[in-house]
């Protein structure tokens, strides 16, 4: 495990909850919160993709939406 690990608490919808369960499952990940570091390092090696990920409103719940479905 590369670098030091600080606990952290979010909060997120359980569709998201459901969403890093199924990957970490699909992938071989050793649970949710690998999956998640997954994701952030993944935003963090591309910078130049922040505008597109973070720039817009991106609500998958609006309008009576069920959010993420896998």
């Amino acid at each position: 495990m590369a670098g030091v690990k600080q606990s952290v608490s979010f909060e997120v919808q359980q569709d998201a909850v459901r969403m890093l369960d199924a990957a970490a499952q699909k992938y071989g990940l050793p649970d949710k919160s690998k999956a998640l570091r997954v994701l952030l390092d993944y935003a963090a090696a591309n910078e130049d993709k922040w505008e597109e990920i973070f720039g817009g409103v991106h609500c998958m719940r609006c309008g009576g939406r069920p959010g993420w479905t896998g």
